[in-house]
């Protein structure tokens, strides 16, 4: 077990979080196919049905043993796994890591209400079976510090294997798309998405730039001064009127307001 221990500690020495070792491509508007493994923390989320696993959602690696994903993706009763090192789902590459997920570790947050993703606390934390080997293509992805919230216009990355347009197919290849915030102030106006948008979200993207289906659980990746990635959001929901919707941007639980019940779930079990 000590041994396990500090092969651990290397590993996330070595790694560290938000470093990702194939760099993004950072000049994309609209949404493109990522550079292979440049988004190392992000996951796909999979359900089993009729014997074969299916992606639903995407999500964070943030410990080499949890993932950050949304609330709203997690259903009772279903058998989730959770695959690393994913980039395209049409074929095996070699780098996959292919891990189970216990029900009962699955820890969503007690705020949440399905009836109501507007009311916010759309996070849940996921513990995996066994520990992921971090590598050049499963790495960490860093958390903001508790608080942060990021200026209008600043600059971050949706990925995700979510529908290229409203109500059209899943893409085999990890995509990206430049998502500019949209501060609280623009973003709660009425004629933008008004009194539905609470502190603890974030708004980023709009018109041609959006999350879809599929990206649910995914991260908003916006890099710090430092030169390192932070999650800073978890896609949470788009509106009604379709992805790409005017002034309805894509909107996002904001992970600096949850660091305190990210470090509990996590202390605790």
């Amino acid at each position: 077990m000590f041994g396990l221990v500090i092969t651990l500690l290397l590993a996330v020495g070595v790694y560290g979080c938000g470093t990702p070792t194939y760099a993004p491509q950072s000049r994309v508007v609209n949404g493109e196919d990522a550079v292979p493994h440049s988004w190392p923390w992000q996951i796909s989320l999979q359900y089993e049905k009729a014997g074969a696993f299916h992606h639903t959602c995407g999500g964070s690696l943030i410990a080499p043993n949890w993932v950050l994903t949304a609330a709203h993706c997690i259903s009772s009763g279903r058998t989730y796994q959770v695959v690393l090192g994913e980039h395209d789902r049409s074929a095996s590459e070699g780098g996959e890591q292919i891990i189970a997920v216990d029900s009962a570790d699955i820890f969503v947050h007690e705020k949440w209400r399905s009836s109501c993703v507007a009311c916010g606390n759309d996070v849940a934390l996921i513990k995996l079976s066994r520990t992921a080997h971090l590598n050049d293509q499963a790495q960490l992805g860093c958390l903001p510090q508790a608080g942060d919230v990021l200026p209008n216009n600043y600059p971050c990355y949706i990925t995700g294997w979510g529908r290229l347009t409203t109500g059209g197919a899943l893409p085999d290849v990890l995509q990206q798309a430049l998502l500019p915030v949209v501060d609280h102030q623009t973003c709660t106006q009425r004629d933008w998405w008004g009194s539905s948008i609470k502190t603890t979200m974030i708004c980023a993207g709009g018109d041609l730039q959006s999350g879809c289906n599929g990206d649910s659980g995914g991260p908003l990746n916006c890099q710090g001064p430092d030169g390192r990635w932070e999650v800073h959001g978890i896609a949470s929901f788009v509106s009604s009127l379709g992805c790409n919707a005017l002034k309805k941007p894509t909107v996002f639980t904001r992970v600096s307001a949850f660091n305190d019940w990210i470090q509990n779930i996590i202390g605790k079990n």
